[in-house]
């Protein structure tokens, strides 16, 4: 008795002609990046929502004064500009001009003054 032959496999013209169907692997990642990116986003604006600090995207000025733990924190926005203050309770000692209830020291720093609690 003799081997059996290994079997041929041919490839017919017909199908050379049709091209791959199955795609790239690699496209569901775009989609993937597209879905962070708009998480992101989402995430981003709930956390400005929660601590109602949504107006910081528009384009008016604002200033925001946060109350934490005997911290206080003043949030400024001019224009496009973000700027964070922390308050002290440290003394400051000098000399300077009042600006309403902040007055502005010789070396440029500004302090803001409380009125005394009754």
């Amino acid at each position: 008795m003799t081997a059996p032959r290994p079997r041929r496999t041919f490839v017919t013209p017909h199908a050379r002609r049709r091209g791959d169907r199955a795609g790239d692997p690699l496209d569901g990642l775009v989609n993937l990046f597209d879905l962070g990116i708009v998480l992101a986003v989402a995430f981003l604006l709930a956390a400005l929502a929660s601590l109602k600090l949504s107006s910081l995207l528009t384009s008016e000025n604002i200033t925001v004064t946060k109350h934490s733990g005997g911290k206080e924190t003043v949030i400024v926005k001019k224009g496009d500009q973000v700027k964070t203050v922390h308050l002290t309770n440290q003394k400051a000692i000098g000399t300077g001009r009042q600006i309403g209830q902040a007055y502005r020291l010789a070396d440029g720093r500004v302090v803001i003054v409380r009125p005394p609690r009754k």
